[in-house]
């Protein structure tokens, strides 16, 4: 009976992971190994393990778990596939990566790890090379994780990202030049240069000049109703603009998919009325959308566009004429 005793002590102290091999107590996981097993382990599951209980909770509640677990398991094929992805567990690297295309080289850097009984704050800065060659870029980001104890397992409490701008830094500099003048150059062409408002052989080239913004947002809902349709297919199509919000319900339904912003939902924006109309059968295989500048069009370009997603303009702002006899944008 003694010794039969004895077998069971070793047997449940070895199943608990209170004994290592070698005869020594395991190591508790550090606040380090816990952040690179949550974003970068094989395993299923680790990134939501080492999230504090009330945000798991807010997000099982909110139908969001789902997409975490999704991260998740993304994360441990990344891990599995990137043979260049190296990880430490200690030293002055956290994580060292080739970027396949370009050659480049990325480094994790510790610059900080501050332990205070069960929190630790993790700060860490990156660097780059290329061909072996240290990259000198205008700013990189600082990130800080801010870990603690939480049933014996350490989660991510905190984040706190910061970005220097050095501003008489000559490549910083350099940079916002070099950023100012490529739009510029694209709006020389596409005032001069013929297919750009226009489809070759039919009419005068559109200049869009201000109202870009708008045919973006033009662009954007029939994207939305694209997947609104292949998402709801007993719908089909909507003609109501709220159906396409995103915001304001726990999870993505027919009548707020969640698709585009609630300020263009609103069917007001950027001085332009956004009109959904023609939504004809069931499930509706067609539609038309219009957006009209409010009031006196000054000039403003109407845009008019339907399932097919060609979309046309008319510089008299009518919205007739665009259905009519608009000349094609692409």
């Amino acid at each position: 009976m003694h010794r039969f005793a004895v077998m069971f002590f070793l047997v449940a102290i070895c199943s608990t992971g209170l004994w290592a091999e070698g005869g020594a107590p395991a190591a508790p996981q550090t606040a380090r190994q816990a952040l690179l097993e949550m974003f970068f382990s094989k395993q299923p599951g680790t990134f939501l393990k080492h999230l504090p209980a009330a945000t798991r909770t807010v997000l099982t509640q909110s139908g969001a778990l789902t997409s975490m677990q999704q991260y998740s398991l993304l994360a441990g094929q990344l891990q599995t596939q990137d043979k260049s992805l190296q990880t430490f567990e200690s030293g002055p690297l956290l994580l060292a990566a080739v970027v396949p295309k370009t050659g480049q080289k990325i480094e994790v850097v510790v610059d900080n790890d501050s332990l205070r009984g069960d929190q630790d704050d993790i700060e860490l800065s990156f660097r780059t090379y290329k061909d072996s060659q240290a990259q000198r870029t205008p700013f990189m980001p600082h990130v800080v994780f801010s870990m603690k104890i939480e049933s014996g397992l350490w989660t991510l409490q905190d984040i706190a990202v910061t970005i220097n701008l050095p501003l008489a830094d000559p490549d910083f500099l350099k940079r916002i030049s070099d950023g100012m003048k490529a739009p510029l150059a694209v709006a020389s062409s596409q005032i001069h240069a013929p297919g750009v408002g226009q489809v070759a052989g039919q009419g005068p080239t559109i200049t869009l000049g201000n109202d870009a913004g708008t045919l973006s947002s033009v662009r954007k809902i029939l994207a939305a109703e694209a997947t609104y349709a292949a998402t709801y297919p007993a719908v089909g199509y909507t003609c109501t603009l709220s159906d396409l919000d995103g915001f304001g319900a726990a999870e993505a339904n027919e009548h707020q998919a969640m698709l585009i912003s609630s300020r263009l939902a609103s069917g007001k924006h950027l001085g332009y009325i956004f009109t959904l109309a023609n939504c004809t059968g069931t499930p509706a295989s067609s539609f038309q959308l219009t957006a009209a500048p409010v009031g006196e069009s000054n000039g403003r370009h109407t845009f008019c566009s339907n399932q097919s997603g060609a979309i046309r303009a008319s510089g008299d702002g009518s919205a007739a004429t665009c259905e009519r006899n608009g000349t094609s944008v692409q």
